[in-house]
């Protein structure tokens, strides 16, 4: 019987990295210090370093860290911000939890990224931030998104929860916009044991008034100027990430010679293929194709052992917490066709090529079967 083929083996990683994490482990609890420490402070330090960025405020997740960002930047009820129509729910939830309005824009159908050209169609005199996603992985197109912001004396935020490493013109993600959050779910690129996140800047003051409102809104202990929130990264998981970091280049890399080998297998079947822009290097965190009859072939690559999962089935716009608002309204037409067509194939630094030749021996099966 052949062996199951998971979507991502998390398992596989933690094996390879047992002694740095059980190491991890150790000092921190040696240190019965477990909120606000120096493992947060030199994974802070570290990960800055990684993005070539100033400042990293670690943060309690990925959807707490886009919120605070809005916060930082006063930005809230009146206020619109301009999101993608095709992304995970928490890039609207940001906005909508700052009491700002989300604006959908629509992808490039080739890349599912937020289309540049769109952007200016979609900004009133009450848009003040627009939050490109690197969406699986690959960098947003930056370029005309940073030009169109400045013609309009707009904020740019990267939601980066999916791209850590990526590259756009050379420069990792994390430093293209005025701010960037990251999340460290453990499926993530970089994952932790648990929940995480961080804010990645290169403005100090959206850097301290992160940091404070992360913390109670506090600057010093007991003394509280804003009215914050109890979200920061622990030292458990910043010390876990710091035995992560110095794999995460290698890891990605060996995701990007699994997603090559998906694209010479898959050359010609009837599916729609990633495309990466020149501009940009993806971090591969998924392996999404496009399919007609998505359900039939989910169904024999499932009942052949191997995992695959869909990447986003709803878009944020046609969910219940949106229902009766302008969204609901707005032109999602293309973000509608790729909830029905999406489906990502399992790729991870721990899956062999072997394993990729199984998950398409059978996916090209499927395809040309009646």
């Amino acid at each position: 019987m052949t062996s199951t083929i998971p979507f991502l083996d998390i398992a596989a990683a933690h094996q390879e990295l047992r002694n740095e994490l059980d190491a991890a482990y150790a000092r921190v609890i040696r240190s019965a210090w477990f909120v606000l420490g120096n493992e947060v402070a030199a994974f802070e330090e570290e990960f800055a370093a990684y993005c070539t960025a100033k400042y990293c405020v670690g943060i309690g997740n990925g959807l707490d860290a886009l919120h605070l960002i809005l916060r930082a930047l006063d930005i809230g009820p009146g206020d619109e911000v301009l999101v993608p129509s095709n992304t995970f729910i928490a890039t609207w939830l940001a906005v909508t939890h700052a009491g700002a309005t989300p604006v959908p824009v629509e992808p490039v159908a080739a890349t599912h990224n937020i289309d540049p050209a769109r952007i200016e169609a979609a900004v009133t005199p009450r848009t003040r931030a627009i939050i490109p996603v690197h969406l699986y992985g690959q960098p947003a197109d930056m370029a005309p998104i940073v030009a169109a912001a400045k013609r309009h004396g707009l904020k740019v935020i990267e939601d980066a929860a999916q791209s850590h490493g990526a590259t756009y013109h050379g420069m990792r993600t994390g430093v293209l916009g005025d701010a960037a959050a990251f999340s460290f779910y453990p499926g993530k690129n970089l994952g932790a044991l648990g929940d995480g996140g961080a804010v990645v800047t290169n403005n100090s003051a959206i850097a301290q008034r992160v940091r404070e409102l992360s913390n109670y809104g506090s600057r010093q202990k007991y003394v509280h100027d804003h009215a914050g929130y109890n979200t920061r990264l622990d030292e458990l998981q910043a010390a876990f990430l710091r035995a992560k970091l110095p794999v995460l280049d290698d890891w990605n890399m060996r995701r990007a010679a699994l997603a090559d080998h998906y694209m010479k297998r898959l050359a010609g079947a009837d599916l729609v293929l990633p495309v990466v822009i020149d501009a940009a290097e993806s971090a591969w965190h998924l392996f999404v194709v496009r399919v007609k009859e998505r359900e039939r072939v989910m169904r024999a690559l499932t009942d052949a052992g191997i995992g695959v999962q869909i990447h986003y089935p709803i878009p944020p716009g046609r969910s219940a917490v949106y229902a009766e608002t302008t969204a609901t309204a707005a032109d999602c037409t293309l973000a509608d066709t790729l909830s029905r067509e999406v489906m990502s194939l399992p790729i991870g630094p721990h899956l062999s090529n072997e394993q990729i030749d199984r998950v398409c021996d059978v996916l090209l099966a499927a395809l040309t079967a009646s």
